[in-house]
């Protein structure tokens, strides 16, 4: 089994749903960290944020969730195990605002 520490970033440039983060094959991730900043405009932007299993059941993580202008939030309190193939998503009220990142501690399970 090997241990990758790694990052994943996503600029939310739209209002479309957008992929962060998928858990690779033969993957489990520990997700240390999701961190979001709004610094790019000088107004609050809301943030829905979901996590899809591999039956295609959507989970939410976080609903509507304001960032206020010129502010990072930490939106995770404690660790999250996400399972092979699961996927991260998010979507941003207003395009342009919201930048994303999250930590992951990714243990390949061969």
């Amino acid at each position: 089994m090997a241990n990758v520490y790694t990052n994943y970033k996503v600029d939310l440039t739209t209002t479309n749903e957008t992929t962060i983060y998928t858990v690779p094959s033969e993957t489990t991730a520990l997700i240390r960290s999701i961190r979001v900043s709004n610094d790019d405009t000088s107004n609050a932007c809301t943030l829905t944020l979901t996590l899809t299993d591999t039956s295609s059941a959507v989970f939410s993580l976080e609903k509507d969730k304001s960032i206020s202008a010129k502010t990072s939030e930490e939106l995770l309190k404690a660790l999250l195990v996400a399972k092979e193939s699961e996927v991260f998503k998010a979507t941003a009220q207003n395009a342009n605002d919201l930048h994303i990142i999250i930590s992951v501690l990714q243990i390949t399970n061969t």
